[in-house]
């Protein structure tokens, strides 16, 4: 399992508490806002807004809120001005970390990204020191109890789906960049619902840690997605099951 699909199967398991679910409805309002300002607020002309729209409706994001963060974006309500950023690092035992942002203080937030890294024995990196070590896919996750992975599979495949993985209780499906919206279209051609889709770092190659290693690479994880202006990260690392098991007992 990549990396990507371990980080994601390890943030399902530990659950969710309201705290972070504010955090997550802070990420996917950035991004609705973001999206609805660099290319209009029509989700059907827009495919990032797509895109942003169905991950919030996925998220349990009331409808009033969605159509805010879009007004915000377009100009219709005042609100602030973000500007996205990628970091790259690495955590202990040289784990790469790709980590991207939306921000209205890059400042603030190139500050808050490296004090987390050195806390968790790791050090923010150049730009390309790490992201040669992933490809850019199209990512977009099933509800495994909705559709069997034969079904998924024939739906996606002629429209570029390159992989489908088991992740806990959900399928996660890979496409190219270039395919990425033409699998979200098979999918709803199918009425197949998705509950997130999004363009995604991929390990290459996954960097296997153990013991107090481990732990501290979960920490530094959980530690840079826990800031405001972090939307998403990406790692290299994997973890066995057993280990894995223990550090989330």
């Amino acid at each position: 399992m990549s990396g990507h699909s371990k980080w994601s199967t390890i943030k399902r398991k530990k659950g969710a508490n309201d705290a972070k679910r504010a955090k997550v409805f802070t990420k996917l309002i950035r991004e609705l806002t973001v999206a609805a300002r660099d290319g209009g607020g029509d989700e059907e002309a827009n495919p990032r807004l797509r895109s942003a729209m169905q991950n919030a409706r996925g998220a349990n994001m009331p409808l009033d809120t969605i159509n805010r963060a879009v007004r915000r974006g377009t100009g219709d309500e005042p609100g602030a001005v973000y500007e996205g950023a990628v970091y790259e690092g690495y955590g202990i035992g040289g784990v790469a970390v790709i980590v991207e942002t939306l921000s209205d203080n890059k400042n603030r937030t190139v500050s808050e990204v490296r004090h987390v890294f050195s806390k968790n024995n790791g050090n923010l990196a150049e730009k390309g020191a790490v992201s040669w070590m992933f490809a850019q896919k199209g990512l977009i996750e099933v509800d495994a109890k909705i559709v069997g992975e034969e079904d998924l599979m024939m739906a996606v495949m002629d429209a570029g789906g390159e992989d489908i993985q088991a992740a806990d209780e959900v399928f996660e499906i890979f496409s190219s960049v270039d395919s990425f919206e033409a699998v979200k279209r098979a999918l709803d051609e199918a009425d197949i619902a998705y509950t997130q889709a999004s363009l995604a770092w991929v390990p290459q190659n996954v960097l296997a840690v153990e013991g107090g290693d481990a732990e501290k690479v979960l920490r530094l994880l959980d530690g840079l997605e826990d800031l405001d202006d972090v939307q998403k990260v990406f790692s290299n690392f994997d973890i066995q099951e057993e280990e894995l098991a223990k550090l989330l007992a």
